[in-house]
């Protein structure tokens, strides 16, 4: 259980660390899709 605790710990700060990165990636794949998707039309 403290190995449980301890792993979720290590994720949740990680993705403070990591969120706006994330968002930043995220945001690019969706601009893409869209771009990819108009582009079809």
């Amino acid at each position: 259980m403290q190995t449980i605790r301890s792993g979720a710990r290590g994720l949740w700060l990680i993705w403070n660390l990591n969120w706006d990165r994330l968002l930043y990636a995220v945001t690019i794949l969706v601009s893409l899709w869209i771009g990819a998707f108009i582009g079809t039309l």
